[in-house]
C-alpha cells in the first residue's frame, strides 16, 4: 500500500495552522478580560519592576 505523502503533509500543515489559530484566540481572550484602567495599572507595575531591575545591574 502506498502512503499518500502529499495528503499527510497537507494534513500536518492544516494541524499547525489550526493550532496557531487556537493560541492566537486564547491570547486575545486573555487581553479582553481586563478593564482599560486595570490593564494600565498592570503595565505600570511591570514597567516599575523593569526599571528597578535596571537600577540594580548598575
Amino acid at each position: 500500500m502506498r502512503v499518500p505523502w502529499k495528503l499527510i503533509g497537507l494534513a500536518g500543515l492544516a494541524g499547525v495552522a489550526v493550532g496557531g489559530a487556537v493560541v492566537a484566540r486564547r491570547r486575545q481572550r486573555a487581553q479582553r478580560e481586563y478593564e482599560p484602567d486595570e490593564l494600565r495599572e498592570r503595565l505600570h507595575q511591570r514597567l516599575a519592576e523593569v526599571d528597578g531591575d535596571r537600577d540594580g545591574d548598575g
